[in-house]
């Protein structure tokens, strides 16, 4: 069942779980932790797929696992750096971290199909490591849902390399100028 923006805005659960459902825990979604300063909107969108559409096997754990292309609009001028996370809502045990990065350069517009963001430091997903993983949900699994979340923070992230999401989104907290989301769904039959 697809979760009512109400519904994630609302969610504040810490869980586990992708996958076999025995990974780490997970930061709450993304949305639990948007501080209410966050007034601005900025457009994340993907030629690999729509808003709500399907993520093409190219980017998931059954394809070469490379993250998509990404175009961003609307970041506010103020803004010093900007941060990503994407979360599977629907993952078996609660929400689930594939990637996660903040301090990309404020003037990105555009990531290409597996870039690395420039300059960016990346923490640990649910699956314990760094960088991208696509989405995985178990086999037989209705498709998942996979949250993009750019945020636009009025300062550099004080985090080092390797942070958790919980550490990322308390870091955001209170300095979170805009943000926008791109949801694709993900299923493996």
């Amino acid at each position: 069942m697809r979760r009512s923006w109400v519904t994630v805005m609302a969610a504040m659960a810490v869980a586990t779980g992708c996958g076999s459902g025995s990974g780490p825990a997970a930061a709450p979604s993304p949305h639990a932790a948007s501080p209410a300063a966050a007034t601005g909107r900025l457009t994340v969108t993907s030629s690999a797929y729509a808003d709500g559409g399907t993520v093409p096997r190219r980017h998931t754990c059954d394809g070469a696992d490379v993250s998509p292309p990404l175009d961003l609009t609307g970041v506010p001028a103020h803004t010093a750096a900007l941060a990503l996370l994407l979360q599977d809502t629907d993952a078996p045990h609660g929400t689930f971290t594939h990637w996660l990065a903040w301090d990309i350069d404020p003037h990105t517009t555009r990531l290409s199909a597996g870039e690395h963001p420039r300059g960016a430091r990346e923490g640990r997903d649910d699956f314990g490591k760094t960088g991208y993983a696509g989405p995985c949900p178990p086999r037989g699994d209705r498709p998942h849902h996979y949250v993009l979340t750019v945020y636009a923070a009025d300062r550099r992230v004080p985090l080092a390399a390797g942070a958790s999401p919980a550490e990322l989104l308390r870091a955001l907290s209170g300095h979170t100028l805009a943000m926008g989301t791109l949801t694709g769904r993900y299923g493996r039959g």
